[in-house]
């Protein structure tokens, strides 16, 4: 059934919240709402807190740092910029609050201090070494600068924007109380130029109109510059994400080695061993009735050679499954061209290589490939299928393509979800592309090295 094979591959039971059956659908185009959201609320008052918070920081942040650098002369210059720095990290808090609160920028705490002894020394020491500490000083620097640039545009845009959108409403206040006309455009001392009439006063609404709806735009292209340094400047340094990225790939790997080694454990434990154990009682039974029963001992001893390639055929599907020999002694082509004959549909292979990649990633790509035409066999209902091998410059491709009944999805912790963070260990990818009714293509990306460097 179709459904089997989308269930098999972590196919979901229709759109949810968020897909398309569950979007909420607007009756206005996105330009007319705009100024009414709350989004576009959110992104002005952050711009409007930003000049005191802007404010209150670069002034901390210049006098104490001043402060701690004229006093270096003395020692007491290094607690002082120490202090200096640590405040700068505390105002990067607040911003990463502020930024995820008002703008929705969800920012990962940066790497915390280390510090190798307890004390004050090495505080101090940890902080003047540590580079967030120096990135939030220059975000306290450069924020302030151009927090006052988007507050007086942002100020400036909104304010005239609704005040020429309203003008038809307020402009008797000039004739009543200004003793003019109404809203001056132009004036000297011979010639003043009023906007008094109907037609002006309609196109000036129609031009605050614009202004209007332009408002939450140019405000929300403003906090972009704004998410860019918190992003940048307050979050966690690239080589902490990469190490972090690292230490969650080594986490994957050493769960997969495990996850094999019980596997193969199993195996063992439940097939060639107890053929084995069978095997080697059978054969002492044999031994106490050749005398007696030389045919009955022959008999068994006919079982027993039975059990043992049996056994042998176990061990070696065993091997294969660890490392086939086919693999290692004529690369992926014949590996995958195996594979592919033990599949339940027709496969067709190619595999375009000029030369051969590294063991490990040569393994993987095999295992990967193995693993999807499982996946093809048991749960595509396909009548054929297709894999593709082929290097684009340091990177090494496979594409397993069939015409099955679709429904593949890799979000909803399937088999290929753990295909998926086997080869993001290795820094490698997994698309899956299948709508229901099918064609299913998966395409896996490996970062290609050299079998011979």
């Amino acid at each position: 059934m179709a459904t089997e094979y989308g269930r098999g591959y972590g196919l979901g039971d229709g759109p949810g919240p968020h897909g398309r059956a569950g979007e909420r659908r607007h009756r206005l185009p996105a330009g007319l709402r705009a100024p009414f959201e709350a989004r576009s609320l959110r992104e002005l008052g952050y711009v409007l807190l930003g000049l005191p918070v802007g404010i209150l920081l670069f002034t901390y942040a210049v006098t104490m740092v001043s402060l701690g650098a004229g006093l270096l002369v003395t020692f007491l210059g290094v607690p002082v910029l120490a202090a200096a720095l640590a405040g700068c990290r505390g105002f990067g808090t607040l911003e990463r609050t502020r930024a995820r609160g008002l703008l929705g920028l969800r920012v990962a705490d940066p790497e915390p201090l280390r510090m190798k002894k307890n004390g004050a020394m090495a505080w101090m020491g940890a902080v003047l070494k540590s580079g967030t500490s120096w990135r939030a000083l220059l975000y306290a620097l450069l924020h302030f600068p151009w927090a006052v640039f988007s507050f007086a545009v942002a100020v400036t845009v909104w304010t005239w924007g609704w005040a020429m959108l309203t003008y038809p409403l307020w402009f008797w206040v000039f004739p009543l109380y200004a003793g003019q006309g109404g809203l001056q455009l132009y004036g000297d001392e011979t010639h003043q130029v009023y906007l008094d009439n109907p037609f002006e006063i309609t196109v000036t609404a129609l031009v605050g109109l614009l202004f209007a709806l332009a408002a939450p735009w140019i405000v929300r292209a403003l906090t972009m510059v704004d998410r860019v340094l918190v992003h940048g400047l307050l979050g966690p340094s690239r080589l902490v994400k990469r190490v972090v990225e690292l230490e969650s790939d080594r986490g994957a790997v050493v769960d997969t080695a495990a996850a094999d080694l019980r596997r193969i454990e199993r195996d063992l434990h439940d097939g060639a061993q107890a053929r084995l154990v069978n095997l080697a009682m059978d054969l002492g039974l044999a031994k106490e009735k050749l005398k007696e029963d030389p045919r009955a001992a022959a008999r068994m001893v006919d079982e027993a050679h039975g059990e043992v390639k049996t056994a042998l055929r176990e061990l070696r599907d065993l091997a294969r499954g660890i490392h086939p020999a086919v693999l290692t002694d004529r690369g992926l082509d014949a590996a995958l061209s195996s594979v592919a004959s033990r599949c339940t549909v027709p496969v067709r292979v190619e595999v375009d290589l000029t030369e051969r990649p590294a063991p490990a990633i040569e393994g993987i790509a095999y295992f990967t490939v193995s693993e999807l035409l499982q996946n093809v066999s048991k749960h595509a209902r396909a009548t054929s299928a297709a894999v593709e091998v082929w290097r684009v410059e340091n990177r090494l491709m496979l594409q397993v393509v069939d015409d099955g009944v679709g429904g593949a999805d890799i979000s909803a912790g399937s088999g290929l979800a753990g295909l998926a963070e086997r080869l993001d260990a290795v820094d490698g990818i997994l698309v899956v592309d299948s709508p229901a009714g099918g064609p299913t293509r998966v395409t896996a990306e490996l970062p290609w090295r050299s079998a011979h460097p």
